[in-house]
């Protein structure tokens, strides 16, 4: 969905009563999952788990940036939007640190509370790309909303992935695995993020819409 600026077609800034709706949606889905995960890490022993956990934390707390955003000058959305891909920088790098330590652990999850909770996780980040998905061409600021959401949704399909092959296997190394490859999705789309706000806080300071 897009929307426009003094008809240069500018892409949709989120100035949409509905969208500010379904992010408050979207919000409340996340730190509700967030406390499930964690809790559900805990208890199966699953970094994967506990890093999906993080990441809906760090999406809920996001996302209300994206909601504070809203409204404010591109400039504004674009500095919002990179801090937004700098904490997701961040979780990228805690979740490979954190998954470092593990390898010198390597307890095996408990695969059934782990696989079952990460179906819940789909479940939900399922209904929030399905809310999201006709703004996913927003300016930086949305987009990174959209990205958030679409990488949980891969994110859980690998955990229930590795809660099946530590089933199978009876070894820890599936988790491990899967959290390492969610740190590279979390890097990969927060470097995504921060080249279009950066390209945004350019134009701001050189287009003026009148």
């Amino acid at each position: 969905m897009s929307g426009s600026c003094c008809g240069t077609g500018k892409k949709f800034d989120g100035m949409d009563p509905q969208y500010k709706k379904i992010l408050w949606i979207v919000i409340a889905i996340n730190a509700s999952m967030f406390v499930v995960e964690m809790l559900g890490g805990a208890l199966a022993g699953s970094q994967a788990l506990k890093a999906d956990a993080l990441d809906f934390l760090g999406d809920a707390l996001t996302y209300g940036i994206s909601l504070w955003a809203i409204g404010k000058s591109l400039s504004f959305r674009a500095n919002a939007a990179l801090l937004k891909g700098a904490s997701l920088l961040l979780m990228g790098a805690w979740v490979l640190a954190s998954t470092i330590y593990q390898f010198f652990i390597l307890q095996a999850p408990v695969a059934p509370v782990m696989g079952s909770i990460a179906v819940m996780a789909l479940l939900a980040n399922v209904t929030s790309v399905l809310l999201l998905m006709r703004y996913k061409d927003g300016d930086a600021n949305v987009r990174s909303v959209w990205l958030c959401s679409r990488n949980d949704a891969i994110s859980n399909v690998l955990v229930i992935a590795a809660s099946v092959a530590v089933f199978v296997t009876a070894s820890a190394w599936p988790d491990l695995i899967v959290a390492v490859i969610m740190a590279f999705i979390f890097t990969r789309s927060a470097m995504q993020i921060i080249r279009q706000a950066l390209a945004e806080r350019r134009e701001a300071k050189t287009t003026v819409c009148s």
